[in-house]
């Protein structure tokens, strides 16, 4: 059984066609085919579905899957393990993050790491869906939101403050709101992979919800931004993403007198796995480039001017 054969059923079986898998491992479909022949003949099983419209994975396949996975996930170790003995940062690392927090601020924070690193190789997808940490197929996930569950392993890289901005136009036509009272009757931009659309708010008691009237639910951050300069409505939004239009005075900011839920960028890594050097160090990178205050909330106050 050799590795070449593991690795290319590992990216066939992922990208769901041979086509893919070729592109992303960078050989020719001939290769893969040649190489996925040779591993069933080597472990005497068919472990892919093969027609002339789709690819899948067969039930001895699935079973396989995890333990090849699991294989050069161990290989990859190995071998970062002994470059960080040499005090060298090397190898395969696979990074998720959300779309517009990674344009707008982890990849010019990236840059520099890995110009410094050379030797790291590097995955970046960017995807606003939740992805499973546990599933093993990222070493970490970069989130934007509440830390609240317990089993996953969390480094907190910044903190985030989110407030509820809109549009001069949206506001001279349905007024300023001044309570959560008020914002019922207005219209909200809500994001969707939070799944209820709602706005949650700390008050005296705890946790207050305001379920304003929706006028779009869209699950990009950099659209509910554009929605909200359109003056579709009210927009609740981190920082990182309003500040440049809050301090131009291209959004304004709605107090109602309560703060909404406080937040975090964090990075999450599978539970039961040691964290790599590489990861170790990245977080500690992050964490330096986006500062505590976080550089983005330089000149953005929630009494803003217009």
């Amino acid at each position: 059984m050799k590795l070449d054969g593991i690795a290319s059923f590992v990216a066939v079986a992922e990208a769901g066609s041979i086509s893919e898998a070729a592109r992303s491992l960078r050989l020719s479909k001939s290769v893969v085919s040649e190489r996925l022949g040779e591993l069933e003949r080597s472990v005497g099983a068919r472990l892919l579905h093969r027609t002339t419209r789709r690819l899948s994975v067969t039930e001895d396949g699935a079973a396989f899957l995890d333990r090849a996975r699991r294989i050069l996930r161990e290989v990859e170790e190995a071998s970062a393990d002994l470059s960080e003995r040499r005090g060298t940062l090397a190898g395969p690392m696979r990074i998720a993050a959300p779309i517009t927090f990674g344009h707008m601020h982890l990849g010019p924070a990236l840059y520099p790491f890995l110009a410094a690193h050379p030797q790291i190789e590097l995955t970046l997808d960017l995807d606003d869906r939740r992805v499973d940490i546990a599933s093993g197929a990222y070493d970490g996930v970069i989130r934007h939101g509440v830390i609240d569950d317990s089993r996953l392993m969390v480094w907190r890289l910044a903190p985030s403050r989110r407030l509820l901005v809109a549009s001069d136009d949206y506001l001279a036509r349905h007024g300023m709101p001044h309570s959560i009272a008020e914002l019922d009757d207005h219209r909200g931009i809500f994001y969707t992979n939070r799944g209820v659309a709602d706005w949650r708010f700390l008050g005296p008691e705890g946790v207050e919800i305001v379920r304003a009237k929706v006028a779009l639910r869209v699950n990009n951050g950099a659209m509910i931004l554009d929605a909200a300069l359109a003056g579709l409505g009210i927009a609740l939004l981190p920082t990182f993403i309003a500040g440049p239009l809050i301090r131009t005075g291209g959004l304004r900011v709605v107090d109602v007198g309560i703060r909404p839920e406080g937040e975090a960028i964090f990075l999450a890594h599978p539970e039961g796995r040691r964290p790599s050097a590489k990861l170790r160090a990245l977080a500690d990178h992050l964490r330096r480039a986006f500062g505590d205050p976080p550089y983005w909330e330089e000149g953005v106050s929630i009494h803003a001017p217009a």
